[in-house]
């Protein structure tokens, strides 16, 4: 995997702290998750803009939005025991499907 790749896998990464941040931040009424919350924020953007030398906006931009979107709904499942049904897992498969298929045409 190429560098900008990497840094794009990173920030999708990030990009799904920061989302689960925003939750524990309760708004932003609690000090240390709005810390948190906008550091890795930061650094997502970041990685993000450093990609985005590289790689295609549009793709760029859609594999971090997918990984983020992927990541969160996982770990909310997981983490927060949030809903799991056939729907919404088939629904994270065709996300993740499209994510790759962006990967392997560009």
């Amino acid at each position: 995997m190429n560098t900008a790749w990497t840094l794009l896998v990173l920030a999708g990464l990030l990009e799904v702290a920061w989302a689960l941040g925003l939750k524990a931040s309760e708004g932003f009424s609690r000090p240390l998750p709005t810390l948190f919350t906008l550091v890795t924020m930061a650094a997502s953007f970041y990685l993000l803009a450093q990609a985005m030398k590289t790689l295609p906006v549009g793709t760029a931009y859609a594999v971090w939005v997918g990984i983020g979107a992927v990541g969160t709904v996982l770990l909310g499942i997981l983490v927060f025991g949030e809903q799991a049904g056939p729907w919404r897992l088939l629904s994270l498969a065709l996300l993740l499907g499209g994510l790759i298929g962006l990967k392997l045409t560009s």
